[in-house]
């Protein structure tokens, strides 16, 4: 039987860090920038710059060689950084600091140089030193090397940001199984509890009541019970932030039925609900000043009798009708009700992360979501702290020209366009059309997933954007 699921106040990211001096003396990294000489590294013996020079070492990006020491034992690392151009990840290159917690053997280890990008340096390590074991027997992990922090960083600001990120990759890499509508909002309730926010939640045929009829019947064929749940945190008087996630726990497309391969990570189709609570994590535990509303839009689409069907048309919150030109486009359905309540509050910032589109993958890639943002200063903003933290994003236009393409001859709308082309411009369009009050709206069109291990975690679910949010907003109403 699978361990309960694991939540920030469960796991910390403290134990990767030590932020005392102890009485042993700590193993140096040193930082290599592409041809830097080898004499410039303070406290590397000259045998050890022989060694270097030896292996052929000339800083190159993500190449390390640990150094020996007089009894043959590791006794430091050079880690190469390149030229900082490599994009991989984008940000100061300290962030290369990620790749060592599973390169390097356990002891503490500290920075030989001072850097004025040690906090990203250390965010990294606690980025790359994660592990999704859940499902793993045996002993766990062995022992881990621990990252020696100096004075001078914020050590609870980066323990939220590594241990929000935790938080999101966690509920992503859980299967639907162990992963769905009920399980998503306990998520939700555990994470409200732990700072003092008010939760609610509205649960199955109750949805009808409220008029929420686009999440009841992406939800409906599914035997568990879809749900809007809501939590809100901080000062009434604040600047309103307000956060919207898909939680689509499984995706099977609904009767336009995925192909098979198209299933193998759709359990990551509630990733955007996994950023949202990542990120609400973080702005929570370092007391941002916003009045915080998260909205969790959780269902899973399934294929039963009762299953929403292409053609149907549904009544949404907002009252508008909306054709069903396709039941794989599920996530804007459930995210357009949330909006609508959302909404009503008039929000400052109101922001959706959802797993959308196959369209901005094609797009972007993998690994650049693309950001849509009625307000070009906050939109830049976002783009240049994502870019500065390592958390990317690329800004794609609300185009109003393709309105047209969400028409409906027997409807208000319909939830796809008409043709193959600006599939995400699309998307974020019929979105658009649930916000009417909030000041500045932004929408992220996030994977969710790392294909492969690198710098800042391995192989899975990512809460992406989570971080370049956060440090948006961390610019605009840290305490």
């Amino acid at each position: 039987m699978p361990e309960p699921l694991q939540l920030p106040a469960m796991v910390s990211s403290r134990p990767l860090y030590e932020t005392k001096s102890g009485d042993a003396p700590a193993r140096l990294i040193w930082l290599a920038a592409a041809d830097q000489p080898l004499d410039g590294f303070e406290g590397m013996t000259a045998a050890q710059r022989a060694w270097l020079t030896a292996q052929g070492f000339q800083g190159q990006a993500k190449r390390h060689i640990l150094l020996p020491g007089r009894e043959g034992e590791p006794a430091g690392v050079v880690l190469g950084i390149g030229d900082g151009q490599s994009g991989d990840p984008c940000g100061p290159a300290v962030m290369l600091v990620g790749l060592l917690p599973a390169l390097l053997p356990a002891g503490t280890w500290a920075l030989a140089q001072p850097t004025v990008h040690g906090e990203a340096a250390a965010i990294a390590w606690g980025l790359g030193a994660y592990a999704f074991r859940r499902y793993k027997s045996g002993n766990g992990l062995a022992p881990r090397p621990v990252l020696r922090l100096p004075a001078t960083v914020n050590v609870d600001r980066i323990c939220a940001i590594v241990d929000g990120i935790a938080f999101g990759r966690d509920l992503i890499n859980t299967p639907a199984g162990d992963m769905g509508p009920a399980e998503l909002e306990a998520a939700c309730r555990a994470l409200a509890g732990l700072h003092g926010a008010t939760v609610s939640s509205i649960v199955g045929d109750d949805l009808l009541a409220h008029r929420h009829g686009l999440i009841h019947a992406v939800g409906r064929a599914s035997p568990r019970a879809p749900r809007l749940v809501d939590f809100s945190w901080g000062r009434a008087g604040a600047p309103k932030v307000t956060l919207v996630g898909k939680g689509i726990c499984f995706d099977t497309g609904g009767l336009d039925v995925k192909p098979a391969s198209g299933m193998l990570i759709m359990k990551k189709d509630m990733g955007g609900a996994a950023s949202t609570l990542a990120l609400a994590h973080m702005i929570m535990a370092t007391k941002l000043d916003v009045r915080l509303r998260v909205l969790i839009a959780a269902a899973e689409n399934s294929i039963a009798g009762n299953a929403f069907r292409p053609g149907d048309v549904i009544t949404s919150h907002a009252g508008r009708t909306v054709e069903i030109g396709n039941t794989d486009a599920e996530g804007r359905l459930v995210l357009a009700d949330a909006l609508s309540v959302a909404d009503q509050d008039s929000p400052d910032l109101l922001v959706t992360f959802a797993t959308l589109t196959g369209a901005a993958r094609v797009a972007l890639g993998a690994d650049l979501p693309p950001l849509f943002c009625d307000d070009d200063a906050i939109a830049a903003e976002i783009q240049a702290a994502g870019m500065s933290v390592g958390d990317p994003l690329w800004r794609l236009p609300f185009w109003s020209g393709y309105d047209r393409l969400l028409d409906s001859e027997v409807a208000d709308m319909n939830n796809v366009s008409d043709g193959p082309f600006g599939g995400a411009i699309t998307a974020a369009l019929f979105l658009r059309r649930f916000v009417a009050k909030a000041r500045c709206y932004a929408h992220i069109d996030m994977y969710g997933w790392r294909q492969s291990s690198r710098a800042l975690g391995p192989k899975g679910g990512e809460a992406t954007a989570a971080r370049a949010v956060f440090e948006a907003l961390r610019r605009r109403f840290a305490v």
